[in-house]
Parts: C-alpha cells; structure tokens; sequence
C-alpha cells in the first residue's frame, strides 16, 4: 500500500518574527499568513524487505537502514528521521520495511516555511499509515515539537499551523505553546485581486533562517529595545492587514508591507543585505507600492504588491537580478492525506 500527504506553503503577509520564544511568551505574538498552491508532499510505501528507505528527491538525497526503532540524527535527512524517530517512541511503527519520499516545490531557505511544511507532511504521512488520533492543533503543535524540542532547530510557530489549517489565518501567539488560529473570510474578489497583484518573486539565494532567528531571540533576552519594539510594531502591522484584506482596503496593502519591511530590519542583523535593498528599491521604482523578505530574511523569496498591471514591469525590470518570479494561487485548504 501507499500512503501519501501534501501540505502547502505560506507567505507571511504581516507580523513575521512575533511568533519567536521568548518574544511571544512575553508580549503574545499576532501573524497574518496565506497558504499558496505550491506543497511539501510526503509518500510512504511498504516494501518487503525489513529496510528504511528515505529519499529526498528534490534534493536527490538518499539513506538506506536496516530496520530500526531509532535513526541516527547525523545532519542527512534529520527532519525525515526526526519524525520517524518521535512517532516510533510515541505510537509505535511496526516492524515493516517502508520508502518514505518527499519533494518540496520551493528550495529549502527560501523563506516559504518549506523545513516545518515538511514536516508536517511526513507526520501526515504517518498519521494516514498508522490511523493516529491527531486533530489540526494536535499536528501543528507536533511538528513544532519536533523541530524545535527533538531536533534543537531554533524558529517560530506559524508555519506548522499554516501547513495544517491552510487558508488565510490571522494567528495569535502567546506562552507555554498557546496558538489561536483565526480563519478569515475574506470575500473571493478581495483574494482574486491580491493574488493578482501580489509578486512572487525568488532572489535565486538561500538561507540559513536559524541563525537570523537565534539573533532575534537573543535580542528580545538582552532587552534590547530597538529590536523589541520593531516586534511591537510588527504585530500592529498585522492588525492593520487584517483589517485592509476583510474590508477591502487593497490600495493599503503596500503601504502596510513597506511600513513592515522597515520594521523588520530593526529585529536582527542579516534580515536584509544590499542584495535585497537593491532588488526592493527596483520593485518600488518599477511601481510596486511595497514589500517584504519572505521568512526570516537574508535571501529566498520576496513578494510585492503592484497595483493595478504595475507587475509586470516590475517582473520586467527584476530581470537583470538573475532571479525569476513564481506563479501560484491562494489555497484554502491546509494538510490533506490519503491511501493508495
């Protein structure tokens, strides 16, 4: 038999980095994400023989074990093995030879939460094999405990519960793991018009997003109060996209992404570089309103809004960068799992 899941990415529209401990254990954090019609996706095939097969195929990477209930976290496939690892200790997985694969359509570091979109995929995965009792809060919360507990990779929590819940969510974040997702109804020609106005666009670098993020973190520690203060105004933001998405307000939207970019780059060091300076200042030459780095910063994607047909000059004059822009559609539904 085959078991297979796919979870989609995000974009972070307002509020990124108020969902990293230990600012959001101490203030409460607020984030307003979308999830986007590219995936991680997740298979597991039985297999006669007593082996463990883990193949990452976007990155044609490949392990092979004799059965085992624990797997070596070594730096090669750790997420695939730390999910094995955890759901083995927790529920217990057969003695059954198995493939599992995975593809992500977007590189890792790129700013899309593909690492915690991965994971959340591979737990599905097992969780449609095993039949286990989890709900959407249960995965989410899960998968972020496995990165961040099991595995020590340091990050925030919106994208295990972006993953799972799908959609357009405005999430609150406060101490001892508590997240409220707020689904919102946002009227279908508010979305059509932002997906079309919405520049998606792939700087053609990476990142490592654990380093920019144990910046931050350390900053809120030291109580320093440019960077914690850039949060304060980084969940306002949120606030403010809220309101311009439900009520229509498409014109603010570039506006709220610019006064957000500004606010970001107080967080932590390496958020931007002159790379990104260079790229956003084109953009907005080119008659984007605003914008912002996707995820942590550093590289990966960034998105823009350009109102009216303004983006395709924009595309045009982003050209001479060497990045390349991506096609998507919002979609409104998260996790989704399934037998073969």
């Amino acid at each position: 038999m085959i078991f297979r899941s796919k979870a989609p990415l995000r974009i972070g529209l307002a509020g990124g980095g108020t969902d990293v401990s230990p600012y959001s254990d101490l203030h409460g954090g607020a984030i307003l994400n979308a999830t986007l019609s590219l995936y991680a996706n997740a298979t597991i095939e039985l297999l006669p023989e007593n082996k463990i097969i883990l193949h990452a195929m976007d990155r044609d990477e490949q392990e092979e074990y004799d059965w085992a209930t624990s797997l070596p976290i070594n730096g090669k496939l750790d997420l695939l093995k730390g999910v094995y690892n955890r759901i083995q200790k927790d529920y217990g997985i057969p003695e059954k030879g198995f493939r599992l694969s995975t593809f992500v359509d977007a590189p890792a570091g790129s700013g899309l939460g593909t690492s915690s979109t991965l994971v959340v995929a591979i737990i599905g995965a097992f969780t449609e094999m095993l039949k286990l009792p989890l709900g959407e809060y249960d995965m989410a919360h899960y998968a972020y405990d496995i990165e961040r507990n099991d595995l020590k990779l340091a990050g925030g929590k919106q994208d295990q519960y972006a993953a799972t819940f799908g959609g357009v969510n405005f999430m609150e974040f406060y101490g001892d793991d508590k997240v409220i997702v707020n689904p919102l109804r946002i009227r279908q020609e508010y979305l059509f018009e932002l997906e079309n106005n919405l520049l998606l666009y792939y700087t053609s670098t990476s990142r490592e997003s654990a380093e920019i993020i144990k910046k931050q973190s350390k900053n809120v520690v030291d109580k320093k109060g440019s960077s914690i203060d850039a949060m304060h105004q980084l969940k306002e933001q949120a606030q403010q996209m809220k309101e311009a998405l439900l009520k229509g307000k498409l014109a603010q939207i570039g506006e709220i992404l610019d006064f957000g970019f500004q606010q970001k780059k107080q967080m932590a060091e390496g958020i931007s570089n002159p790379l990104m300076e260079d790229i956003y200042t084109t953009a907005k030459a080119a008659g984007a309103t605003g914008g912002k780095i996707s995820g942590a910063g550093g590289g990966g994607f960034m998105i823009f809004y350009c109102p009216a047909n303004t983006k395709y000059n924009v595309i045009k004059q982003l050209e001479r960068f060497g990045g390349k822009h991506r096609h998507y559609q919002f979609v409104k539904h998260g996790l989704k799992t399934w037998t073969i």
